[in-house]
């Protein structure tokens, strides 16, 4: 066991195309939004926010850039010179432009699988960006995602960045929204959960929503990072919660160190499959106190459970969860029961976000590093008080307030959007992680 570690929260930037399009099938607050007037500002200024909340109680934060939009290599692999107007895309396929200008990236908990050097054969931190391959719009981010995680965490000595899997639906990957880690402390050996919505040679969608992660995804993935096959545990989420817009598990459930907090119906063999757990302490949310249709409105277990330097446990919760009686009695009455390991809620505006279905918890990545893996990280991505202000400054100067669906079509969206790149490759030390930067194009 390490005393040197801490977990990072690395959370996504929003970025400045930042729309509801209503792209991601499954996720119902995506779905219900579609073609609202978005805000990329407040969107961004919330995230900030939130960033700024979790420095303030002491843990280690850490921020990824947004992707540049829209990506050139995407737009020649579709048939179109990079710098072809969105209008004359929109004519040839009017729902490309949306696909193309997503904003999807800010959801950092896709970007990757991450397991920390206590638990791998070689001793190094392993990041396998996820392939996405299950929605048309986050198909397009693993290139970048790759690009982005090797040029932040770009020295071979402590880490590993591999490529995504190949982009089949046998391998189905979604990152860390359908993977957690079960531990002591976050510096000791971890057991690895890997949830899963149907096997490799299942149908991707059966009468319901789209099962998105597959079980080969975990395994290959766990075997790439050199996890011992004693400490990886296979679960398979539930049609029920899948089919009521928990597309991805972090919906219905959350694991803190030894922690599992869980909906009763997030898990196919039901509560069972983390009280069985070895050394998990699980916490399980009965359908009698918070149906699941509220569960997934509110966002409860999308939350954040994060430990504090204290050693007290707070849950970072949406504004939702206030406003949603089920959810709010029960957050309640946990903190009141001295036997459940939740001190502290905290609610956090991020109404742009949840409006197309991010909550807390989808919009970081969670990486656990030691002192020596935190000084090797290139750039300027671990969040201080100065950081954050320059932040707010640059989103201030070059965010839209307001963004309509036609908007998306406005040539000049994409020059403002790449000054502002631009500019803050400068403000996190990272001059070569856009494709900008990388060619002419």
């Amino acid at each position: 066991m390490r005393d040197d570690v801490a977990e990072v929260n690395f959370d996504g930037l929003v970025g400045p195309t930042h729309n509801y399009a209503g792209l991601s099938l499954g996720n119902r607050a995506s779905m219900e939004h579609a073609r609202a007037v978005s805000s990329p500002r407040q969107a961004a200024l919330q995230g900030l926010a939130k960033m700024r909340r979790l420095h303030r109680l002491g843990l280690v934060q850490g921020v990824l850039p947004p992707h540049q939009r829209p990506d050139p290599t995407a737009l020649r692999r579709l048939g179109f010179e990079p710098g072809t107007p969105l209008s004359d895309v929109a004519a040839v396929a009017p729902s490309l432009p949306a696909v193309l200008m997503s904003a999807s990236p800010m959801w950092a908990a896709n970007a990757a699988t991450v397991s920390p050097s206590p638990d791998t054969a070689d001793g190094r931190l392993h990041l396998t960006p996820a392939n996405l391959i299950s929605t048309t719009h986050r198909a397009l981010e693993p290139e970048q995602a790759l690009a982005i995680l090797r040029g932040v965490f770009a020295d071979r000595d402590w880490f590993r960045v591999h490529a995504p899997l190949p982009a089949s639906l046998a391998f189905a990957d979604e990152g860390a929204a359908n993977h957690g880690r079960l531990c002591e402390t976050h510096g000791a050996t971890g057991i690895h959960l890997f949830v899963f919505g149907r096997e490799a040679d299942e149908p991707s969608i059966d009468g319901g929503f789209p099962r998105r992660q597959s079980r080969l995804a975990g395994q290959l993935i766990a075997r790439s990072h050199g996890l011992h096959q004693a400490r990886v545990r296979f679960i398979r989420q539930s049609a029920a919660a899948i089919d009521a817009g928990a597309f991805h598990n972090d919906v219905v459930s959350v694991v803190n160190e030894n922690v599992v907090l869980a909906h009763e119906e997030a898990f196919d063999e039901g509560p069972e499959a983390v009280e069985r757990l070895p050394g998990a302490r699980a916490v399980i949310v009965p359908s009698s106190r918070v149906p699941l249709g509220d569960a997934v409105s509110s966002y409860l277990f999308n939350s954040q459970l994060v430990t504090l330097p204290d050693g007290s446990m707070r849950l970072i919760a949406p504004a939702e969860v206030a406003e949603t009686p089920s959810a709010a009695a029960w957050v309640a009455e946990a903190v009141e029961d001295a036997d459940n390991p939740i001190d502290a809620v905290d609610t956090i505006d991020l109404r742009e976000s949840m409006r197309n279905g991010g909550g807390p918890a989808c919009l970081r990545l969670r990486v656990v590093m030691t002192a020596q893996e935190r000084a090797a990280l290139r750039g300027r991505v671990i969040i201080d008080d100065d950081l954050l202000d320059r932040l707010e400054r640059w989103v201030e100067q070059h965010y839209r307030d307001e963004l309509c669906p036609d908007d998306l079509l406005d040539p000049a969206l994409e020059d403002e959007s790449l000054r502002a790149l631009e500019e803050l490759t400068t403000i996190l030390g990272l001059p070569d992680v856009y494709p900008f930067q990388r060619s002419p194009a």
